[in-house]
């Protein structure tokens, strides 16, 4: 009699389901956030860090290196340690979307807005 119904039923489940996703989803950009990664060069004399959204929030320099003729030397150190930062960053992301799709009972490698 009502064999439409049944149909609309999974596509409520769909809906919430997606609701639920897209709120987790807002929930985990916002701990992304807060979340710190440090990156370095030069065995550490240089150390970044920068949230898991990527955003760099600090930068520490060994003042033994900081020498007029270390100039490049440690200019390059910094981009490195920067970058290290930024790969640590991503990597991070990426594992708590992971947990995220576990959570949610899906796929790990599906690919999820950013």
């Amino acid at each position: 009699m009502f064999k439409g119904l049944g149909a609309m039923g999974d596509m409520a489940k769909m809906m919430k389901a997606a609701k639920e996703m897209q709120e987790k989803m807002g929930q985990l950009q916002e701990e992304l956030k807060s979340i710190v990664v440090t990156g370095e060069a030069g065995a550490g004399l240089v150390q970044a860090r920068a949230t898991a959204k990527g955003e760099l929030t600090g930068l520490s320099i060994d003042p033994s290196i900081l020498q007029a003729s270390e100039k490049e030397i440690v200019e390059d150190l910094i981009l490195a340690a920067i970058k290290d930062t930024q790969e640590k960053a991503k990597f991070r992301e990426q594992e708590e979307q992971k947990r995220l799709l576990r959570e949610l009972g899906l796929p790990e490698n599906m690919d999820l807005p950013v």
